[in-house]
């Protein structure tokens, strides 16, 4: 396979289909990309975000009809929406592909050519069972009461089709799985892909006749190249396929993380690497799927009413409380609840009363005592105990970022919180005060205001408002660039004589009733 030097990292949102407008499982996945790429952004690694919007297909094309809208100017208003869920979400996103794109295209019938050359495609017909909800056929072993296995309706296709050798590929799938054991997790998922490549593959329809909004294929445009090589190539073409030698091919390909629901993850994880090693390029390192999520126990859906929109979640709580909450309440890879008492219950006692209630006693008592100003001590034994615990809770914490187990992470910066908090009871610094113990008052002091810094740059990836907040009256400025987890850890770091801001309250309760 061709080789090429990444020295980047490289993560990718699924490109979103235009078809609806973003919900909550958008920004599930994409909060959790943009919280790891701000992870490593602060590890000193260069990363390259990306998401975008998948805007071809039949579907698509029966909607800009049924609407009497010119498909291109259909696609560009659902794209937008899209786009502003970015934004919305303050994601740090390097690009933002559309397939639409006349870059995209021609990437794809390059890579279409490439495998053609390879002798990868053949000209045959299709006959079968085709969802256009899902944009997937299904073999008639697969169907539930003549359905999809999603529950969308099935209708008999026969037509001309061009295929992909996916069944040459079956045992070098299945090699590359051992050797790489850790390609897709959680590992129960992995568990089931292999499980359906040692059932046997067949080979992959990639072209339709029967619709002609989409990449024409090269020298054939009576056809049009099918969504798991039009959609798939996407990771590519962002980063200027087909030319290899590109920098941002060199840096980032090939992907650290394809980050997906679980429903795509057959596609990724057997489709994708199969194209690839076919064009003689290298795999995605790792796959991580993350579960679905119900809303108060019932399966989000329109009919039902309960799609949660972003923007709703984000005016009635906050941005950062949403972003907290998601990336907390399960661990990545498990199937989740949205339950509003859930995250109004997190944001009170995870937020309010633990890390802002720390917040705000601290830089009071510093502003009541010292004038704002950090104080130059030194620590005693009973400090060196906090620090070493919070040490290890940073080792867990870096351990469990990299393999995208957000809630874990969380939970180990939190008992930093936790700890900071009992140290304050412990050493009663309000008592410190009253006694005119100066030296002990502003030991506590210091050491709790560099809990706070820890704290907050840890919890940069997740709530980067309210944490540049917290940094920003510490006098420390950060961003993606501007400050780094090197050396971050040294109680040593705030400057002594320099005077804290103020800081209004960060995490105000919320009444149950707003629920």
């Amino acid at each position: 396979m061709t080789e090429i030097d990444q020295k980047g990292i490289y993560i990718t949102t699924p490109i979103y289909y235009v078809n609806d407008v973003p919900h909550v499982g958008h920004a599930y996945t994409s909060i959790a990309c943009d919280a790891l790429s701000r992870f490593y952004r602060l590890k000193d690694k260069e990363v390259f975000f990306l998401t975008g919007t998948d805007e071809h297909g039949q579907k698509i094309e029966q909607a800009a009809k049924n609407r009497n809208i010119p498909i291109q100017d259909f696609v560009d208003g659902m794209s937008k929406n899209f786009q502003a869920m970015s934004n919305n979400l303050n994601l740090t996103n390097d690009h933002f592909i559309r397939t639409s794109s006349s870059k995209h295209k021609a990437g794809v019938q390059k890579f279409w050519e490439i495998l053609n050359n390879n002798n990868q495609i053949y000209l045959d017909k299709y006959s079968g069972w085709y969802s256009v909800r899902d944009e997937a056929f299904y073999s008639e072993d697969e169907l539930v009461d003549s359905k999809a296995p999603s529950g969308s309706p099935v209708e008999w296709v026969e037509e001309s089709s061009y295929f992909f050798k996916l069944s040459s590929w079956e045992s070098k799938l299945l090699d590359f799985y051992e050797n790489n054991p850790d390609f897709v997790t959680p590992k129960s998922r992995f568990n089931e892909v292999i499980s359906f490549v040692k059932q046997g593959l067949k080979d992959l329809s990639i072209s339709r006749t029967s619709f002609s909004w989409g990449v024409k294929v090269p020298d054939d445009d009576r056809h049009i190249v099918y969504v798991w090589i039009d959609a798939l190539t996407n990771y590519l073409t962002a980063l200027e396929f087909p030319n290899l030698n590109s920098d941002n091919i060199r840096k980032f390909w090939p992907a650290d993380f394809h980050i997906v629901g679980k429903d795509i993850l057959r596609f990724h994880a057997i489709y994708w690497p199969a194209l690839l090693m076919a064009a003689e390029l290298p795999l995605p390192k790792k796959i991580i799927a993350h579960g679905w999520w119900t809303v108060e126990k019932e399966k989000m859906s329109k009919s039902l009413g309960n799609v949660i929109d972003p923007d709703d979640m984000i005016s009635k709580y906050g941005l950062d409380q949403f972003r907290y909450f998601l990336l907390k309440e399960v661990p990545f890879g498990n199937d989740g609840d949205f339950s509003q008492n859930s995250l109004i219950a997190r944001v009170n006692s995870e937020l309010a009363n633990n890390y802002g209630n720390l917040v705000n006693r601290v830089f009071s008592m510093t502003m009541k005592n010292l004038n704002g100003i950090v104080p130059e001590v030194e620590i005693t034994e009973r400090e060196s105990d906090l620090i070493k615990i919070s040490d290890e809770k940073i080792s867990d914490y870096m351990v469990q970022f990299k393999i995208a187990e957000f809630s874990k992470a969380i939970s180990s910066a939190m008992d930093i919180v936790s700890s900071t908090n009992k140290y304050i009871d412990e050493t009663q610094p309000w008592k410190l005060a009253k006694d005119n113990d100066h030296e002990g008052l502003k030991r506590v002091l210091r050491t709790s205001l560099e809990m706070i810094r820890l704290i907050s740059i840890l919890l940069f990836p997740i709530m980067p408002d309210s944490s540049k907040k917290i940094l920003n009256a510490l006098n420390i400025k950060i961003d993606d660039k501007s400050n780094s987890f090197s050396g971050f850890n040294k109680i040593e770091s705030l400057l002594p004589g320099a005077t804290i801001k103020k800081l209004d309250l960060l995490f105000n309760k919320i009444d149950k009733t707003e629920g």
